[in-house]
């Protein structure tokens, strides 16, 4: 089945069809960051005939055997576009949400390079939660209702006392997926709170938090490719963030992620596209700051029906790794189109099936991880039929592997049905060893689960 195709922002279909040939020669593409989200990208745009050189910045042990790793720090915004123009890249793709955030597409836009990246302006949505609360409020597009926004602890703390619990509270800046806790109680909020607020865990991104009811029903990430005005629908996902099996224990980047068409049943993919998709992209063009790039939109499906939870001014990770497996069409040639202009003609064909992610993490993870532990068992893992495994945080030392952060490695697999999909990634994870690595083992169950309770 195809799920995804591109369509206008004004358009009520969403049509399927073969790809469209914008441009002849070799493309050389430099992409932005070095964890799995990259290495699934890098992955994908390594198959298309399109592609002559492949870049990645700063990259990391797995992606090295992809393309050539060059070191940047994704902080510096005028060195990445130095980097590009010294690379003659044709095209850049930037992975994680810091560089946006700080403006890496205004730098490449006023030096005439081509990125495929929001603007500092649109990539607010991700780098305030704030900013994102009031810009859906403004447009009417369903959320969660809001208690306040909070500039000093004390008036965070005073508010416990007039919320419904549980109650979800959010640090406005940037804290890698770990910012947000739904608590069950006060004793867990103001803890929360202090970590943010007085602490400073995660910096000035905890200097003012947010509360909001919490929502009821099953979450999705719901990515599109956008160029300001046409959408192009990637292949739905649903991703696992707390570090335990159950979704018990602290929120993390994400643990595991799935993909089928079943996600979507009925109309609720065009419903999502019209009520939120559409009237947010045409609402950021109406502020005068369009959005070009990937944006994410993550859901809670609920009774009264699908409500937003956050913005990602990017691809999900992991949600990234099982999309690109499932892609049935030529990544370079639709990032292409999204820069010049051919959106409105380029048509995605997805894989029928389904496709599972899981997150191997190292000791300590989602605090300080234990790093420098050697990875075995990667080539053998690799022997599964339908598995990539995507480098998340290792280094590459001659022939071996080395754990480098947190998240370690994300063992992705595709299969007829998710109980294919999902004994296909675990058996390759029961054939990777590193000391202390750990990790879900209920990734994509509640999917199997809803499919034997439907009789399937």
């Amino acid at each position: 089945m195809l799920v995804g195709a591109c369509s206008g922002v004004n358009s009520q279909t969403v049509d399927t069809g073969t790809h469209c040939d914008y441009r002849s020669g070799g493309m050389k593409i430099l992409v932005i960051g070095g964890g799995g989200r990259e290495h699934a990208l890098v992955w994908k745009l390594r198959q298309s005939p399109r592609v002559e050189k492949l870049w990645c910045a700063p990259g990391n042990g797995g992606i090295s055997q992809d393309a050539e790793c060059v070191p940047v720090d994704i902080k510096d915004v005028a060195t990445m576009a130095v980097l590009a123009e010294r690379l003659k890249a044709d095209l850049t793709v930037v992975g994680p949400e810091l560089p946006l955030v700080l403006g890496v597409a205004d730098e490449f836009a006023r030096r005439g390079l081509a990125l495929v990246g929001p603007s500092k302006q649109a990539a607010q949505l991700e780098g305030s939660k704030v900013f994102a609360k009031d810009f859906l409020a403004r447009h009417n597009i369903p959320t969660a209702s809001l208690y306040g926004v909070y500039d000093s602890p004390g008036d965070a703390y005073s508010a416990l006392c007039a919320v419904d619990w549980p109650v979800v509270v959010k640090a406005d800046g940037l804290c890698a997926g770990k910012g947000v806790l739904v608590a069950a109680t006060p004793d867990d909020a103001t803890a929360f709170i202090e970590r943010l607020m007085e602490k400073r865990e995660f910096g000035e991104a905890g200097a003012r938090v947010l509360m909001e009811e919490t929502l009821e029903g099953e979450e999705l990430s719901f990515i599109v490719l956008t160029d300001g005005e046409h959408v192009l629908p990637l292949a739905p996902t649903r991703d696992h963030k707390r570090i335990f099996d159950g979704n018990r224990g602290p929120n993390t980047g994400g643990m595991g992620a799935y993909s089928a068409d079943a996600l979507l049943p009925g109309d609720l993919g065009q419903r999502i596209l019209d009520t939120m998709v559409r009237p947010a992209i045409q609402a950021l063009a109406a502020e005068g700051r369009p959005y070009k790039g990937f944006l994410y939109f993550g859901l809670m499906l609920t009774a009264d029906g699908p409500k937003m939870l956050e913005f990602n001014c990017r691809s999900g990770d992991p949600e990234t790794q099982p999309i690109v497996t499932r892609m049935d069409f030529d990544l370079a040639e639709a990032l292409e189109a999204l820069t010049t202009g051919g959106l409105h003609k380029f048509r995605a064909g997805w894989k029928d099936g389904a496709s599972v992610c899981v997150v191997m993490a190292a000791k300590g993870y989602p605090g300080e991880p234990e790093t420098g532990k050697r990875i075995d068992g990667l080539a053998e893992a690799q022997t599964v039929p339908n598995v990539a495994v995507f480098h998340a945080g290792t280094q590459r030392d001659g022939d071996s592997y080395y754990t480098s952060s947190g998240r370690v490695l994300g063992v992705t697999a595709t299969g007829a049905d998710f109980p294919r999909a999902i004994e296909a990634a675990y058996a390759a994870a029961r054939r990777i060893r590193f000391d202390g690595a750990h990790y879900r083992t209920d990734i994509g169950a509640q999917s199997v689960s809803k499919t034997h309770a439907a009789g399937d």
